[in-house]
Order: structure tokens, then sequence, then C-alpha cells
């Protein structure tokens, strides 16, 4: 059986192989791979002397200083850049894999497929949707239809579009409780989505619902699971458990015995306001996953977590607000909500009050996000003297015949000719692998650059993205968030301070 190890912290490096060490330590060698903390490694031999492994980290074979390694696998977190939209990857360190919306178009895809390999049955933990706008849903259409791929488990917010008026309004029936409107006859598991799909006429035309019908056709999950407030924990991630992963929304309200979200002021602000929230916490580490939400559904959720009802008009009040939401929402990173927008509660930003911030925006998209006013109140209200602000859209790096996707097209559509047209399996074999090369290097710019990396023990965190031009000693760009030695806390200090 291989045996497996991990790159140590901050980051490590791999040397040629060459036939053997011949005498000298590895450092002599050229070196061939920058690998970031937690990065595994397949161990092919070691030294006599034990300083050294021989590893093989996906193509590539090298020397690896012992020290530079470590046994235990980390918490990873993945921005992945889905362009406009957001997209995570989440790797426990139990091994679970968890994908945390999936972006609107194949870039998820692609880079799971880089990651995963996907020629065997593979199984991914969690699909977990935040909402259903198509910016955060789209991309799981491609992994439901993938041949090797299939979920243990969807979890959603509970909101289904349907055709308005089948089921007397758009995300569902509408009630009416106090001073607020509620969506109900929220779809809560699996038995739920099949009586809601038995009518076709109710979601014909809608792409959500449509989605998910073709996945339970597929078998393409085992469960089905609304998330909210009221289930306190991500299943499997309670507290006593190495990672524990709190769900702090939506928010459940009760309608004349009934769960309902509240209405705000329209579907597509109910419908993000009410994104599964999720705060992942690993020892002294936390990190907080916001999906969309906006000014309405955080003040809902400041509120409804801390008994507190704050005017927004004064200072005193908001003040309190803020202390008593900290020990619920205060987390050291922050995936920011809705790709940068305006629409952002400050409140809740302080409560938050993150180190770091990762910001998924795109170029391609009409509403200018990252919002300049977003960005500054990020950076204006989050921890430490110098916050950190990442984007995935900033990140991104690619190669000119990925910039210039027409070049691509047409050696694609050329090698795919080349293939039907072989008349020898010769030809047709050697079409097909520079076929397969030139999506694997499309795959690949997905994967690697403007993906935002995260990688933490508990006790200390990593933030890196691949440089865009990257040398085999530094391909990475990293920040570290360290405890501070007299306080234990966690903070940001930059080489320049």
């Amino acid at each position: 059986m291989a045996e497996y190890l991990y790159a140590g912290y901050p980051s490590a490096i791999v040397y040629e192989r060459g036939d053997s060490l011949d005498g000298q330590p590895p450092e002599a060698l050229s070196p061939i791979k920058h690998l970031l903390w937690g990065d595994e490694l397949t161990v092919l031999d070691t030294s006599a002397d034990g300083k050294y492994h021989l590893v093989k980290v996906r193509k590539v074979e090298g020397w690896i200083r012992a020290i530079d390694t470590q046994a235990h696998r980390l918490l990873e977190i993945v921005f992945v850049d889905i362009g406009q939209g957001d997209g995570a990857l989440v790797v426990t360190p139990g091994g679970e894999r968890y994908v945390v919306d999936a972006g609107k178009g194949d870039n998820m895809y692609r880079f799971l497929r880089w990651r995963f390999g996907f020629k065997e049955e593979t199984v991914l933990d969690a699909a977990v949707i935040s909402h259903s706008d198509s910016d955060h849903y789209g991309g799981f259409e491609y992994l439901f239809k993938a041949p090797n791929i299939r979920f243990r488990t969807v979890y959603t917010n509970g909101l289904m579009e349907n055709v308005a008026g089948r089921r007397a309004g758009v995300l569902g029936a509408m009630n009416e409780a106090g001073d607020h409107k509620y969506v109900t006859g929220l779809v809560r598991n699996k038995d739920e989505l099949h009586e809601f799909l038995a009518d076709a006429a109710t979601s014909a035309g809608k792409r959500y619902p449509t989605m998910l019908r073709n996945a339970l056709d597929a078998e393409k999950f085992d469960d089905f699971l609304m998330l909210s407030h009221s289930d306190h924990y991500m299943p499997g991630h309670g507290e006593g458990s190495d990672l524990v992963i709190e769900v702090l929304g939506p928010y459940l309200e009760d309608v004349d015995g009934e769960p309902g979200l509240r209405w705000l002021g329209d579907a597509g602000r109910t419908k993000n306001g009410h994104s599964v929230v999720l705060r992942l916490k690993l020892n002294n580490v936390s990190v907080f996953l916001g999906g969309d939400l906006n000014m309405e559904s955080s003040q809902l959720l400041l509120e409804a977590h801390t008994g507190i009802k704050a005017d927004p008009s004064n200072a005193g009040e908001i003040a309190l607000l803020v202390e008593a939401a900290r020990p619920i929402f205060q987390s050291d990173v922050a995936k920011a909500c809705h790709h940068g927008s305006a629409d952002t509660l400050l409140s809740l930003v302080r409560a938050i009050n993150p180190i770091a911030t990762v910001i998924s925006s795109g170029d391609d998209e009409p509403y200018g996000h990252p919002r300049p006013d977003a960005l500054g109140a990020i950076a204006k209200n989050s921890r430490g003297d110098r916050p950190l602000v990442f984007s995935t859209e900033l990140a991104r790096s690619t190669k000119e015949s990925i910039k210039h996707p027409s070049v691509l097209r047409e050696q694609l559509k050329e090698l795919a000719a080349k293939i039907s047209e072989a008349d020898t399996d010769e030809k047709r074999d050697r079409a097909q692998i520079k076929f397969e090369a030139l999506v694997d290097k499309l795959d690949r710019s997905i994967a690697v650059y403007g993906a935002i990396n995260l990688r933490t023990d508990g006790e200390r965190v990593v933030l890196a993205y691949k440089l865009e031009r990257s040398t085999p000693a530094k391909g990475w760009d990293i920040y570290k968030l360290e405890p501070d030695p007299a306080t234990g806390r966690l903070g940001y200090t930059s080489k320049f301070d």
C-alpha cells in the first residue's frame, strides 16, 4: 500500500530526481516544483539516513527533505475561479470532499476533473447549493451529467422555483404572520423533493428544479436535505467533531405551526438572502461562508441569533448588536457575500471581523463586482492593520490560447476533425492525444490560476494563489496567519511592518 505524506508549513520544494542522491543533498540539485502546505505526496523511497523522501506529486517525481513534510492532512478550501459566481471545494482533515456552490458554467467541473481525474467512479460527500441563483448552482449541471461522479447528499436552502400560480407563488406558498410575509411549503428532504417533482408541470421551464429532477432520475445523489439554523450543525460536524460546521442560516421562523422563510421584497432578494450560511471551525481557526446574503437577511440573522433589535440609525445600539454577534459570527477568514456587492451590511462585516476576505467574482458580468465601496468597507471593518482582501478575478492568469477562445476553438475543431477522419488507428491515436492535451491545458489553467487556496491545521492558516510568472522554486504567493506569541490571537504580519 502506498504511503502518503503532506508538504510542510508553509511550503516545500521538490528537487530533481536523478537516479540517486549520489552523496549530495537534494538542495544541491535543481528545484522542480514548489508545493503548498498540505499538498499530498506519494512516497516512493526514503534515503538510508531517513532525511529525504523520493516522492511523486501529480506527474512529478523528485526528492524532498523529510523535515519539509508532515503526516497529517489539513483542512483545505479552494475558492475556485469560476468567473461571476461562487464555487469552493472543501476537503476536511478526515478526507470528506464537499462542493459548496459550483458557479454557472463548467469551470468547477474542469477544476474537479483536473484534481480528481474522474476516470473511475468518484463519490463526493456533499453538494451544498447555497441558493438557487444560476451563478451558484449552474455548474452542478455539468457535475450531475458526468458519468463517473456521484454525491452522497445534496444540501439546499429549501426554496424551489415553480411555475407561478401552481404553488401560490414563484418560490412556494405565500403566508402572512404579524408584520411580515413568509414563503412556506419548503422542500426539506428527499421525500418532499419527490413530491414536488411529481407534477412535471409545476417546474416546467424552470432550470433549477429540472436539474434536480434529472439528477434524481439518474441517481446522482443518495440523499437530499434542507439546511437551516434549526439544524445548528451540518450532519456529521457537530460539537465534539474534529471539524465543526455550524449552520447559521437561513433562519427559519414559525408560521402558524409551519416552517417558513421571510419574504424579503421580491423573489431574487428572498432566495439570495436566505442562502445557506456556514461557519467552519477547526480548533482555533474559523471560516465564514455566506452565499449571497444581503442587507435585509444579514440584519435578520444578527437580530435572530442575538435577540437584540437595533435601530440602524443608533450607533450605540448597533455597537451592542455587533458585540453580541461576534461570538456567533466572528471568523478569521470570510468568503465575501454576493461577490463584493455594495448590498453589504456593515454590522455583519464588523461581527465577522475577518483577518482575510476572499471575493469570488468574474470580469464577464454587468454588475461591476467587486464594488469599490464594498472593497473599502470590507477592509475598513476587518481585523488588523493590514487586513487581506483576495479576489479570484484579480488572481486569474491564463495562457494566450485561453485568453483568445476563438484560437482554442479552432484548434479543438481541427483536432476533432482529424480524429473523425483518421484512416488508421495510429493517426487517430495521435490526434486524440493532442486533443486531450489541449483540453488538459484548459482544465489546468482553470484549476491553477485564479483559485485562492486556504490551508489550516487549526492553529495557523496559509492563503495563497499561483503567481502569474512562476518558477520551480517560487510558484506561490503565500500569506500566513499566525498566532501572536503573547496573546495567542491569530493575525497577519506583513514583511514590511
